[in-house]
């Protein structure tokens, strides 16, 4: 500081500094703001068009904890150094923090030439990257929002393109989404949806519904599917597969999943002691440590024995934090709780998770079951499952069972359990004591059916 130029330059160079992200020498939020003004202004007069576009890796926190976040901040360099290297020309990159990157397109004029740039920088992307002596492989999402069509202010127009990556990442890995009314009109009903769920659920409004698990060889029911059952008196019925995923998402999942566990876990109590339920747990639930202890908790505040639980887990849910997976499935099973490896056959590296993990029950996923009867391709592929898991010790369990002669050739397979609409379709828990009632014979006919 005694020498006069260094005096001289240091204003300016704590001026830079506050437009610069320091990892990866990219502009930072503060040079996105201003880069985008400074192309606005240029064009008040003739508001020709021009894109904001905002990227986020999927999966790099996964990977930052498993190497470590040296590996993660190289990752985050090799980036930018790609997304620099693929720009067109006049176009500015910039790392937003964490994960996400943006980029202003100036002379990317409607929603064509934006999917076309996101298109490219998806495939740049994907490209291996080296971490030492290994490579890692990523994806991203993209959302883009085009001037002034998706706002004419700076914060109206960022928050488009983030509605546009947010929709992206509800659809899954590497979607590419342009904002438009309509996706707006589409996020906003998710929101809608979200407070009228989060209402129902503090309401206690949501309901369980109970759908039977047979033995193929007796059709004596030897379990029940716990499955979620929302009716809105103003959104009417709503689909599981439409309110379980938004509750994931928007980070409610547990109250969901814990209000649901709570009551089927009554309604279990009330059925011969032998039956066991059937219960499914999220990706969500799959990354949190507390999981085990609040499942057992419940349980045991209601009363139910852990033997009688079954939790199902998918190979999508394991796959994004494994280790965390697998540390959870261990604590439940040490308790007494059993665990299905649920839609087998639809994941990745199945067989590998079969030896990864310890597994008391696999069910074969509907996709091969529906196609079984004129299908000699699903016919063997389920012929081996059997066999494989007869050989693994693993019970197993046909989904999506829909008439008798599925039935009839899954039992000639071998396969031990089955479940669909031939066996009975999903109802409340007062309509599933009238199903055991008349059904249902208990294993020792002495013994009167507690219910």
């Amino acid at each position: 500081m005694h020498d006069p130029a260094a005096r001289s330059r240091y204003p300016t160079d704590l001026h830079a500094l506050a437009f610069v992200d320091p990892l990866t020498g990219l502009g930072n939020a503060n040079r996105l703001r201003e880069t985008v003004r400074e192309i606005a202004t240029e064009r008040a007069a003739d508001p020709a068009p021009f894109t904001i576009g905002l990227a986020n890796l999927d999966g790099f926190k996964p990977l930052n904890d498993l190497f470590g976040h040296d590996a993660g901040n190289e990752i985050l360099c090799q980036v930018a150094r790609r997304l620099e290297a693929c720009m067109p020309d006049g176009s500015t990159v910039i790392r937003m923090g964490n994960d996400e990157f943006a980029f202003v397109l100036p002379l990317v004029f409607e929603r064509k030439g934006a999917e076309r740039i996101g298109h490219m920088l998806k495939e740049v992307l994907q490209a291996p990257f080296d971490l030492a002596e290994r490579t890692v492989r990523l994806s991203a999402s993209f959302g883009f929002a085009v001037y002034p069509f998706a706002g004419e202010a700076y914060d109206d127009l960022l928050k488009s393109a983030d509605t546009a990556l947010y929709r992206s990442k509800r659809r899954g890995r590497g979607q590419i989404t342009v904002y438009s009314q309509e996706i707006a009109q589409e996020m906003r009903r998710a929101t809608q949806l979200e407070q009228a769920l989060r209402n129902a659920i503090i309401a206690d409004e949501i309901d369980v519904h109970f759908q039977p698990i047979v033995s193929l060889d007796t059709d004596m029911v030897v379990g029940f599917e716990a499955l979620a059952r929302w009716c809105d008196r103003d959104l009417g019925y709503v689909s599981p597969a439409v309110f379980v995923p938004l509750a994931e998402e928007r980070g409610f999942i547990d109250a969901l999943s814990e209000t649901l566990l709570r009551k089927a876990a009554e309604a279990a109590l009330l059925w011969p002691k032998e039956l066991f339920l059937s219960f499914n747990l999220s990706s969500a639930q799959l990354m949190d440590l507390s999981t085990s202890s609040t499942v057992l908790a419940i349980i045991h505040r209601v009363g139910l024995d852990p033997r009688r639980l079954e939790l199902e887990i998918t190979e999508t849910a394991m796959m994004s934090d494994a280790d965390m997976a697998q540390k959870i499935v261990k604590e439940l099973r040490d308790a007494g709780v059993r665990i299905s490896l649920d839609d087998f056959g639809t994941g990745q590296s199945s067989l590998g998770r079969l030896r990864d993990f310890t597994f008391d029950k696999v069910k074969i996923d509907r996709s091969f079951v529906c196609r079984i009867v004129n299908d000699r391709a699903s016919e063997h592929i389920i012929k081996a499952i059997v066999t494989m898991c007869d050989g693994l010790g693993l019970e197993v369990v046909a989904e999506g069972i829909e008439d008798f002669a599925e039935a009839l050739k899954l039992k000639g397979l071998g396969c031990g359990m089955g479940q669909g609409y031939f066996y009975g379709k999903p109802a409340d828990a007062t309509a599933t004591l009238r199903y055991l009632r008349e059904r249902y014979l208990p294993t020792d006919a002495k013994r009167p059916i507690a219910i």
